[in-house]
């Protein structure tokens, strides 16, 4: 039975490469990263003790760097079971959960016409090209020439000419034997609603789209007189061509972002000739929308070939405008690893004109300088804005919490929603000599109880301690204890011991910089996988007093109290307890992270200043203060997020009674 591309293409698209060769390997998981799609395992068809088969579900694709075999899914089950290529369709037609399209002559014979219609399509292409050559596509000729264009660029890229005549393509294809239905088909020519069909291209510069298997399926042209009615004008939606599923130049594109390591990104820009103009420069990882703003198919083909592209923009007020509706776009599909950039010009230049003088460094720089997109949702709700009331500081937050919201995948969003907040706290964080002038005056020799409720009973309005402070025997009784984030995870998941067991894979594998952290946290495990899910508060805290960690627990309460973190105490709804412990999972995290990278940069900083490389020493130690300075940045702010050193609505007291 024969299949459509179109039906093949789709079970490629709705199961991974990864899926269909899981099943029959182990993947290697110190070389495997998941989040990109990136695979290695030893390779199944020839006997390896080290992984050097290789597949990346962005392409779709499998090569074993030592057998050298490749492929696609339906080329494995193929080549690996023996399979016909019917059966191996048929197998992941099962995975995809789709039915195998019925023999159908009629669809057989449609696509024996689609097939002719790309014939059509390259001989009007031909055509085009030959006229751009003629005495009558002199102009065009000019025209590429003062755009900076080079006849190998021209070439490349098949640029041609449609003539000032309403007829002259179509009895070109005739002469060719190319029956007006196919011509129409095509949208090559305007037929609906007029007596007489007439070219559709006129007097414009041709720029042939091709399709992903570098077919032309469409043109767009570039108009040549300043009366025409559209600047630029593409083809209609045909039986070959649905706008808003294509990309201007993705197969060269994807072709130049794979290069010899696969880790290219493919960059967006607006225009055919911004394109063009970029690959002659030596940028070949470059993409355009047909003429409108970036749609959902668009986007998906980015992140086919990139899990994170960039998007470039202009500078100016429009530019600005496409970029935010690119934001908006892009949240609702983020997944971890998944994302964009957004590079944005200087206003009145496009990516042209900047390449055209100096050559592809102004460019490169602009998109080195490209914002991740968190900066971008940021950006857009904070420019040109001022927050000087509570009223407007809360708008912005509610603005935040609602843009965040619509991020499908749970993980992103609750680290997105982790990240605005974050940048609110530095955003609105007083000086110390504003929120002096603020405190309200007590004399001296009030107490407590006069003026305002204990701060046991009204932790919401006194301030949290510092983590240093919190750490102290003279705050605590005890000894040295472990960091607030720390004791919060522990003691957080000992008063709730159902968390354990909603998050275990997570739980299980948390790094605790403390020694005696580390053997609490695996008596504490121990204890958790004997008992089950059925463990109660009660039961843990007497198992982990029997094996001695009393005086622990004891530090580590008081510990969480002084510093007011309540929602890690037994009297916190489960609802709060959640929320305070993966807000601490997440500031613990990006704490052993940065520890990591400033581990690495002093290990290099020492080997490159035993070598004498004064250079690389020196964009180390920026680096290594850089990572400094967000690690004060982390202690600072980690006593005051929400959550995280206040007590939340939910919070029950010690008697049981809500606040």
């Amino acid at each position: 039975m024969r299949f459509s591309n179109q039906f093949l293409d789709e079970l490629r698209d709705r199961v991974t490469i990864s899926d269909v060769i899981g099943r029959r390997v182990t993947w290697d998981r110190r070389k495997t990263n998941t989040g990109k799609g990136d695979y290695w395992a030893c390779c199944p068809f020839h006997g390896e003790k080290s992984p050097s088969f290789h597949c990346e579900d962005r392409k779709g694709r499998y090569h074993c760097f030592g057998c050298g075999v490749s492929g696609d899914h339906f080329r494995f089950l193929m080549e690996l079971d023996g399979l016909p290529f019917n059966e191996a369709v048929q197998q992941i037609a099962d995975m995809a959960g789709v039915a195998l399209p019925a023999p159908d002559p009629e669809t057989e014979r449609r696509e024996r016409e689609r097939h002719n219609l790309f014939d059509v399509m390259e001989l009007a292409t031909r055509f085009f090209q030959d006229q751009l050559q003629t005495a009558a596509g002199a102009k065009a000729r000019a025209y590429l020439r003062d755009r900076g264009l080079t006849g190998r660029t021209i070439e490349t890229f098949r640029l041609g000419y449609a003539l000032e005549s309403r007829n002259a393509l179509k009895e070109h294809l005739a002469s060719k034997g190319v029956s007006r239905d196919q011509i129409e088909a095509c949208g090559l020519v305007v037929h609906e609603n007029v007596p007489v069909s007439y070219d559709r291209f006129r007097d414009r510069i041709m720029f042939p789209i091709l399709s992903s298997r570098e077919k032309v399926i469409a043109f767009g042209g570039r108009a040549l007189s300043s009366d025409a009615p559209a600047k630029y004008l593409n083809s209609n939606e045909t039986e070959l061509f649905s706008k808003g599923q294509v990309l201007y130049n993705f197969a060269r594109a994807r072709r130049a972002s794979q290069g010899a390591d696969g880790a290219g990104t493919i960059i967006a820009v607006e225009g055919y000739m911004d394109v063009i103009g970029l690959a002659q420069a030596g940028v070949e990882n470059a993409v355009a929308p047909l003429g409108t703003a970036l749609t959902e198919n668009q986007l998906a083909l980015l992140w086919k070939m990139t899990p994170v592209p960039v998007l470039c923009f202009d500078g100016d007020g429009a530019g600005m405008r496409a970029a935010s509706r690119a934001v908006d776009l892009a949240l609702p599909h983020l997944k971890p690893g998944q994302s964009l950039r957004i590079a944005l010009l200087p206003d009145g230049k496009d990516p042209d004109d900047l390449v055209k003088i100096e050559g592809r460094a102004p460019f490169d720089k602009v998109i080195a300088e490209a914002r991740a997109l968190a900066d971008m949702v940021w950006l857009r709700e904070t420019s040109g804005a001022t927050f000087d009331t509570p009223e407007k500081r809360a708008e912005l937050e509610a603005r935040l919490k609602q843009v965040t919201q619509v991020i499908g995948d749970e993980s992103v969003r609750r680290h997105y929603q982790q990240d605005m907040r974050d940048r609110l706290y530095a955003f609105f964080q007083p000086s110390q000599q504003s929120r002096d002038a603020r405190r309200p005056f007590t004399p001296r020799g009030q107490g407590q109880g006069q003026g305002r409720a204990p701060a046991a009973n009204n932790p919401g309005r006194s301030a949290p301690i510092s983590d240093r402070l919190a750490r102290t025997g003279m705050v605590t009784g005890y000894g040295s204890l472990p960091s607030l984030r720390e004791s919060v995870l522990a003691l957080t998941i000992v008063n709730h011991p159902a968390l354990f067991f909603e998050d275990y894979d997570t739980i299980r594998q948390i790094e605790f910089e403390s020694r005696d952290m580390r053997r609490f946290w695996q008596a504490m495990m121990g204890i958790a996988a004997a008992s089950g899910s059925d463990l109660t508060r009660e039961e843990l805290l007497t198992a982990l007093e029997t094996q001695g960690f009393d005086t622990l627990l004891a530090g580590l309460d008081k510990q969480i109290r002084f510093a007011r973190l309540w929602t890690a105490t037994e009297h916190a709804a489960i609802e709060d307890a959640r929320e305070g412990y993966l807000q601490a999972l997440s500031l613990h995290m990006r704490a052993l992270a940065l520890a990591r990278q400033r581990r690495e940069i002093e290990r290099e900083l020492a080997d490159a200043t035993e070598r004498g490389a004064e250079r690389e020493v020196e964009q180390l130690m920026l680096s290594l203060k850089e990572v400094q300075l967000e690690v004060a940045r982390l202690e600072n702010q980690e006593a005051l997020v929400d959550g995280f050193g206040v007590m939340s609505g939910r919070v029950k007291g010690p008697a049981g009674g809500g606040h």
